[in-house]
Order: structure tokens, then C-alpha cells, then sequence
């Protein structure tokens, strides 16, 4: 009679690599992951491996295991959230049916009350520059990025006759600035500044800038 245990097939030995290559991926996630709320909330300089570890429910061990230094956590959590934050705002205007619904929409996306965690992340990514040459080329290929979507929409709306404009390379640039120093001043409120103001105050500005009718 065959006992239970010959019945069984034998189990096979599983490399090495194939054990530990997709939790440290996803443990590397996780982590990164956690890290992005706090950044927005705290910011940078306010984030420690202590309280990374906590959001992520690991322990600090898990962390410096998977990580050089907590710093190398908080890059990879801002790069992240601004690449899907960037890749949001491109998707929704590149389902815009004209180059003046674009704007429209841009604008309503950059600043709604969510909005104010993106804009402190995007200035600790943008101080950060001032000290790693690796986020400084990465702001730097952002803002071409950036600039290039802002471009196409006006070169858009200019061929369907909406917009009237001799360089849209150079609007794309005041635009971007004008959203910067707004996003500041939002986050800053020193003197106080509404999400409708904050686009009031750019549509204004395409309007008169392209002879156009955004409205709002």
C-alpha cells in the first residue's frame, strides 16, 4: 500500500533570485509609496526613516535595508508624485477637443483645494535642485516638458483660430511662471489667495495674451 507522503509529487527548489526579486521590488514601493502623503504634508525636511517606516507599517530596519538614506527615499516619493501628477494633466489635455478647452482644463487642474500638497512638493523638489544635480536635471526636463504641452495647446488653438500668438514658446513660459508665483502665493497666503482667484488671474492672462475667451 502507498503511503500519502510517496503520493505527493516532490517539491521543486526555488532559485534564489526568484524568491527575493519581486518582494524587494514591491517592499521598495510600499515604502516609497507611504513617503509621498508625508512629503506633501510635512514636507522634506520634516521626514525621518522613523516615520517613513511607520506609514509603510515596516520597521526602520526594513527601510535602511532597501534604502541608502532616508533622502534617497523621500527623491524617488517626489519624483513619483510630480511624474503622475504631470502625466494627469497631459492626459486630460490631450482629450480636449479644442486647444482653448486645454487651457481651460489645465487651468482648473492646477489649482483646486487637492492641489496645495502637489504645489509644496513641487517647491521642495524645485530647493532640492539647489543641491542634488540630479533633481536639478530632472526640474529642468519637467519644465521642457511642461512647456512643450502649453506649446502644443496654443499652436493648436492658433490653427483653429481660437488664439492669436506670434510665439508660443514664449507664452508657454510666462504661463508657467505666472502658475509658479500663483502656487506660491497660494501656499503662502501672505496676502490670502482663492483657488477661483488663482485661476481667475490665469485666464485673465490668456485672454489677453491670445486674444482669446476663456472666461471665469
Amino acid at each position: 500500500m502507498t503511503s500519502r507522503s510517496e503520493r505527493r509529487p516532490p517539491r521543486r527548489a526555488v532559485a534564489a533570485s526568484a524568491r527575493t526579486r519581486q518582494p524587494t521590488e514591491v517592499r521598495r514601493r510600499l515604502i516609497v509609496e507611504a513617503a509621498v502623503p508625508l512629503i506633501a504634508e510635512r514636507g522634506t525636511k520634516a521626514v525621518g526613516v522613523r516615520e517613513v517606516a511607520a506609514a509603510a507599517g515596516v520597521s526602520v530596519g526594513t527601510v535602511t535595508y532597501h534604502f541608502e538614506s532616508v533622502q534617497e527615499v523621500l527623491s524617488e516619493a517626489m519624483v513619483l508624485h510630480i511624474e503622475r501628477y504631470y502625466a494627469a494633466l497631459s492626459d486630460a489635455a490631450g482629450q480636449a477637443t479644442s486647444g482653448a478647452e486645454g487651457l481651460r482644463l489645465l487651468i482648473d487642474a492646477l489649482f483646486t483645494e487637492d492641489t496645495d500638497r502637489h504645489w509644496r512638493m513641487w517647491f521642495d523638489y524645485w530647493n532640492a535642485g539647489e543641491r542634488d544635480q540630479a533633481f536639478a536635471r530632472g526640474q529642468a526636463e519637467r519644465y521642457e516638458n511642461w512647456h512643450g504641452e502649453i506649446q502644443a495647446l496654443v499652436e493648436r488653438g492658433r490653427t483653429e483660430g481660437e488664439f492669436h500668438c506670434d510665439d508660443p514658446a514664449d507664452f508657454a513660459l510666462r504661463f508657467s511662471a505666472l502658475a509658479d508665483g500663483l502656487a506660491l502665493r497660494r501656499l503662502r497666503q501672505v496676502p490670502a489667495l482663492s483657488v477661483a482667484d488663482a485661476r481667475r488671474h490665469l485666464r485673465r492672462f490668456v485672454d489677453a495674451e491670445l486674444r482669446a475667451e476663456l472666461g471665469g
